[in-house]
């Protein structure tokens, strides 16, 4: 006979722990089943050369309003509010003040006009917002593929004038995903476990899993939009397919190195590798002042080197610190751990950005079907990508929840 709860909750990472913080609250019985052999989901925090490094969601976004701060203060961890440096080119290097200046000015206009225009333009990607023939725009479509894991012209330009941003940007010091994987580890959790199918065309749902069926009065999913569209749920709905389909997950990946000689650089500095290519990385010399050099890519290049392997993004990273910082630089690194959530099978991405055409997906993704609820930073219309919002939309789900087996959801 199958194991039965109130609640079944498909997903571990921060939605399904949410979900299961608040379900933890309510006399409801609940279960987590996640796919991997670790609760997280896109977030995971490494210990190397005793540091903490953050292979996945690494910072508290619009933090001065960011629920995970006081989630991460209350779990005694500290909280690092040291500005991002994402707009630094440190010491000027390839990039002088004046032009770093530019840089700053285009990027401001490029958001400002589509904060103005987008909604009332239609269907439209972002690219249509650069101005024509900028000495920038290069360097802004690589930027937007750290922030979207996309390029611009992949991009709804609707979807992102939506997004929420303070400028705010702080870090959890023993690393982001140590967070999450702390304020889940009570939860009951089934690991190892996917979900193929759910069931929801009798009087209980019924949820088949790679390691045996369970049934519960109503579930949660929480899995990224392509697993949703991948999953067998009768009655079908074909409205969730589409939504998820316009919402896929772009690619971000992140290298880590140990940096000799550190005190040469400043705590917190910064570098663009090129200014005239999309194709290039974001540099974090010292994060937090530790001896470390976070790279990141984003979109087509991202995506690239994760297919290629570790050694590639790596080699990658090293040559174009090397055209930047000398011939010598090399020696002074040392990898410690590069990221492949692009071929990670439990990912296949980072984070999801809308198609032009799909900025209103995220509310179909999020709406709930009969006894089903739906969470993740996929579903929040303003807060997605982001560790927060998927972390809200999980809370919000279990609430949905809740309200059903109060009216009375079949037993």
């Amino acid at each position: 006979m199958a194991d039965f709860y109130d609640v079944a909750v498909i997903g571990a990472g921060a939605a399904g722990i949410a979900a299961g913080r608040r379900l933890a609250r309510s006399p409801a019985s609940f279960v987590l089943l996640e796919a991997a052999e670790r609760i997280g989901g896109r977030t995971l925090t490494l210990e190397r050369g005793g540091h903490a490094l953050d292979l996945g969601a690494g910072w508290l976004h619009s933090a001065d309003r960011n629920l995970m701060v006081a989630i991460a203060e209350a779990a005694g961890l500290d909280v690092d509010r040291t500005e991002a440096p994402w707009q630094k080119q440190t010491a000027a290097h390839g990039m002088s003040h004046i032009e770093q200046a530019a840089f700053g000015e285009a990027f401001q206009r490029f958001e400002q006009r589509i904060d103005k225009e987008a909604e009332q333009d239609g269907v439209r990607a972002a690219d249509c917002y650069l101005e024509p023939d900028c000495r920038w725009n290069a360097l802004l479509d690589a930027v937007f593929s750290y922030i979207s894991g996309a390029h611009l012209a992949e991009i709804d330009a609707r979807d992102y004038a939506r997004y929420e941003d303070t400028g705010v940007n702080w870090r959890v010091r023993a690393g982001y995903g140590a967070l999450i994987a702390a304020i889940g580890s009570a939860l009951p959790t089934h690991l190892g476990k996917q979900v193929r199918a759910i069931d929801q065309s009798s009087a209980r749902v019924r949820v088949a899993t790679s390691r045996g069926d369970i049934e519960a009065r109503t579930a949660i999913v929480t899995l990224p939009p392509w697993a949703l569209a991948a999953l067998d749920i009768s009655p079908p709905l074909a409205n969730k397919v589409e939504a998820a389909l316009g919402l896929p997950l772009g690619a971000a990946e992140k290298v880590h190195f140990a940096l000799a000689q550190p005190e040469d650089f400043p705590a917190d500095g910064h570098l663009f590798a090129k200014t005239d290519s999309a194709d290039t990385g974001s540099y974090h010399l010292r994060p937090m002042g530790r001896p470390l050099v976070e790279v990141y890519f984003g979109g087509s290049l991202a995506r690239g080197l994760a297919e290629a392997g570790s050694a590639a993004m790596a080699d990658f990273a090293v040559q174009e610190m090397t055209g930047l910082l000398g011939s010598h630089f090399p020696a002074r690194l040392t990898l410690l751990a590069a990221s492949s959530w692009s071929t990670a099978p439990y990912a296949l991405g980072a984070y999801s950005y809308a198609r032009p055409g799909a900025a209103d997906a995220r509310a179909e993704l999020a709406a709930p079907e009969g006894r089903l609820f739906f969470a993740g930073e996929a579903t929040s219309r303003a807060r997605y990508s982001t560790v927060h919002g998927a972390y809200q939309t999980g809370h919000e789900a279990a609430e949905q929840a809740l309200e059903c087996l109060s009216r009375g959801a079949a037993a």
